[in-house]
């Protein structure tokens, strides 16, 4: 039914390359670069949870803070990814970092839990209003000039230079904080006011038949074009049981790498006697191990279809959660650099298929949405779970539970998946997994 991963081993040169890229595509790669690096260079991420602590917030506030924030991404989710298709993904994405600015901001106006609070929810806001936009202008700008090949590549490499930036400054936040204690949280939104310049200097219409839709906008009423769209999205999804699918094996990889490296990451490594000094420098580590595998991902081999890649992904990403429970500090940071990369392998994979599911003509924008609020959905229910288990001293069980629940999922799901790819499919998207094979070389 499709070929091994061919395009992802030995693609070295030119020849490995396709089509040049033209000037256009070239600046669409640059600002797409600089805009996820700033846009998600969140200075406070590796001190948020003890800043909290240090306001006055106790565990059940905080990960319930967390729930909510997850809770309200998926209601931010609905109508956004929507406004994207009306509005065009660049007027989503200048939109997107301004309200992340001023999320940023919240928490030195006001640290309390009032102030945490419209902090997180108003970067729930700010990211999903980015979270599919971001992806549709890039995906669909290269292929409007003829530089769909380099789409794995660019997704890849934009995240592998985000991440190499938290490498250099994560390890300064805790100087800088011992300076001028609010310092994360004023320098997150100078960096995302840094991503509105970025956002603002992108090419406009880089999206094929964005002309087209913008006028449909203008001509159309808000309400009634905001039905269709979630009605043809909805419709699309029901129709295409392939795209689905792949959007439900995403949220094992999306909700792991969330859970562990956000919430549970200093949990853990406290756990394990691992000084909040160290903090830093052990999420700096793991950064690199994300960032190198993210910008290679042509490093994985041939022998397993892309599908089959994320589902193996998934499993070796909630074994190494596991595994922290057996080993001393020294092994857990090794096993949280190894989950690192296995997810910095799994992201840009995972994002390109369901890109090549989605048919001709459809709502790109709402369609990532849709994904979006799954991942999301399932992480709020996992942050209460989490916040449940820390608080009855119960870590290393949730880690576990986490890896038996993956798997059966992840098996369940393979054999579905399996089942569905024998069957064909139809429209210009008819074979997602060759698409991605033959499109993984360096651009």
């Amino acid at each position: 039914m499709s070929r091994p991963l061919s395009g992802l081993r030995g693609a070295r040169g030119p020849r490995a390359e396709g089509a040049p890229l033209t000037p256009r595509a070239r600046r669409i790669i640059r600002l797409n670069n600089g805009f996820q690096l700033l846009f998600n260079l969140l200075w406070w991420m590796p001190v948020f949870y003890a800043y909290q602590r240090e306001a006055g917030l106790s565990d059940g506030q905080i990960f319930g803070i967390q729930s909510i924030y997850y809770v309200a991404f998926c209601l931010f989710e609905i109508p956004t990814g929507m406004v994207a298709d009306r509005i065009g993904a660049r007027n989503c994405l200048r939109a997107g970092a301004v309200v992340m600015t001023a999320a940023n901001l919240a928490p030195v106006l006001a640290p309390s839990y009032t102030g945490f609070l419209v902090h997180f929810l108003a970067i729930a806001a700010g990211r999903s209003l980015t979270s599919g936009a971001a992806s549709a202008y890039l995906y669909d700008g290269l292929a409007a000039e003829g530089a769909g090949e380099h789409y794995l590549k660019a997704e890849g490499q934009a995240r592998a230079l985000g991440l190499a930036a938290k490498v250099l400054c994560w390890p300064l936040v805790g100087p800088l904080m011992a300076v001028a204690h609010p310092t994360p949280y004023v320098l997150s939104a100078a960096s995302a006011a840094g991503s509105l310049v970025c956002a603002m200097v992108l090419p406009r219409h880089a999206a094929p038949g964005h002309g087209r839709r913008d006028r449909a906008a203008k001509t159309s009423h808000g309400g009634l074009a905001f039905l269709r769209d979630a009605t043809t999205a909805l419709r699309c999804v029901c129709a295409t049981p392939w795209l689905a699918l792949l959007m439900v094996q995403g949220v094992a990889v999306f909700t792991l790498s969330r859970i562990c490296q956000v919430n549970l990451f200093q949990p853990v490594l406290l756990d394990h006697g691992i000084p909040e000094g160290s903090h830093g420098g052990v999420l700096a580590a793991m950064t690199v191990a994300e960032a190198v595998a993210s910008a290679r991902p042509q490093w994985l081999g041939s022998r397993l279809s892309p599908v089959a890649w994320v589902s193996l992904l998934s499993l070796a990403m909630a074994a190494a959660l596991a595994g922290s429970t057996l080993g001393g500090p020294w092994t857990v940071v090794a096993l949280l650099c190894v989950f690192a990369a296995v997810t910095g392998f799994a992201y840009p994979l995972q994002r390109k298929l369901v890109n090549d599911a989605i048919p001709a003509g459809a709502p790109r924008a709402t369609l990532l949405s849709v994904e979006s609020i799954v991942d999301r959905a399932v992480c709020a229910l996992a942050a209460v779970a989490a916040g449940a288990y820390l608080s009855a001293g119960q870590l290393d069980a949730l880690l576990w539970h986490s890896a038996v629940v993956t798997g059966v999922v992840m098996l369940v799901l393979q054999l579905i998946l399996r089942r569905a790819r024998g069957r064909p499919r139809k429209g210009p998207k008819e074979e997602p997994v060759p698409e991605l094979v033959t499109t993984a070389g360096n651009p």
